[in-house]
């Protein structure tokens, strides 16, 4: 008998009519469905502020980014801008068929993985440590005063990166001239075609490798700080902590931004290849970005890089919807969570 005031209480009982539970968990289930049954129109009434305020990015996102969609259909034409895209030729695949048998598009398709794998291997890593390290400086003023210092290069175009190296790694750059006035030779990394790989990628580092520690700073700065210190009372050292607390952290964030990635492979970039392709040479310099533009847009074959741009695009988003389905195999979200 008195189990069963102590489960009912004074004012009867409160358990809910479905089964166990606590009021608590009852009210938070009815809120849950008042929220969700409330009407469009309701919800618009009490969040047009915030709509209102989405709609300016909302706006430069169909302008610039859907309606432009619209346009891959010349990949499918003869394409000429005197006729415009409603009195063009129709050729179907064509042009698809044309750009598989072009030796020079697989060329600079192999030089993009390449570069795009090469940077995955020794630059995604770099924003990461980099991130971990500025997150164990104890003295704020010291650390922002390195993160400005590591922000500063992300707002250098690729013009002055490439003439910054060129000052210090070209022929008559600044390691040369010491090297000969010391009496050996000298070495000129700019026009080196078997180093252009790691030369890009170290300047890909140097420029945006800072910029790149921003999100992984915010992931640093979510964690709860209790775990460290418990972790430290029970005696785990610095690289334990770092094992088991920062980098599951992490995790989430490091998966996502690697399928993004992934879905930017074959776009390593424009400028960068552009400025030192003629140094280099085209077998070393030559990828999709470059190929499309002195293979189709100085000769006026415009529906030759539509294609090449629509099977770029196609290739990513195969490559994000994969990446994302082994994501949620190991137990992650990825950039969109399972149904």
């Amino acid at each position: 008998m008195l189990s069963d005031r102590l489960r009912t209480g004074p004012a009867g009982d409160l358990t809910s009519p479905a089964g166990a539970g606590t009021s608590k968990d009852v009210g938070k289930k009815a809120a849950r469905t008042s929220r969700t049954r409330q009407p469009l129109r309701s919800r618009l009434k009490r969040d047009w502020q915030l709509l209102l305020m989405t709609f300016p990015a909302i706006a430069l996102l169909v302008v610039f980014h859907y309606v432009p969609l619209l346009g891959n259909v010349i990949a499918f034409q003869d394409y000429s801008p005197y006729v415009g895209m409603k009195d063009s030729p129709w050729v179907g695949l064509s042009n698809f068929q044309w750009l598989l048998l072009d030796e020079s598009f697989w060329d600079a398709t192999l030089n993009t993985l390449s570069i795009t794998t090469f940077q995955l291997i020794f630059y995604f890593p770099v924003p990461i440590m980099l991130a971990v390290l500025l997150d164990s400086v104890v003295r704020p003023r010291l650390r922002l005063f390195v993160q400005g210092i590591v922000y500063m290069p992300h707002f250098f175009s690729w013009v002055l990166v490439v003439t910054l190296f060129q000052q210090m790694f070209g022929g008559a750059g600044v390691l040369s001239q010491t090297l000969r006035n010391q009496g050996y030779s000298g070495f000129d990394l700019m026009t080196n075609p078997d180093t252009f790989i790691a030369l890009v990628t170290a300047e890909t580092v140097w420029k945006d490798a800072g910029w790149g520690t921003i999100i992984f700073l915010a992931a640093l700065a979510a964690i709860n700080q209790n775990l460290y210190e418990a972790a430290a009372v029970d005696g785990a050292s610095r690289w334990r902590r770092l094992w088991h607390i920062t980098l599951p952290g992490l995790r989430p964030i490091i998966v996502l931004l690697l399928i993004l990635r992934l879905g930017e492979a074959l776009n390593v970039g424009f400028e960068q290849f552009f400025l030192q392709r003629d140094a280099v040479g085209r077998d070393a310099a030559e990828v999709l970005d470059t190929f499309v533009y002195w293979r189709t847009l100085l000769t006026g074959e415009w529906s030759y890089g539509a294609a090449a741009g629509l099977v770029k695009g196609l290739v990513g988003l195969i490559l994000i919807l994969v990446a994302n389905k082994v994501a949620h195999r190991f137990g992650e979200d990825g950039i969109y969570k399972r149904s």
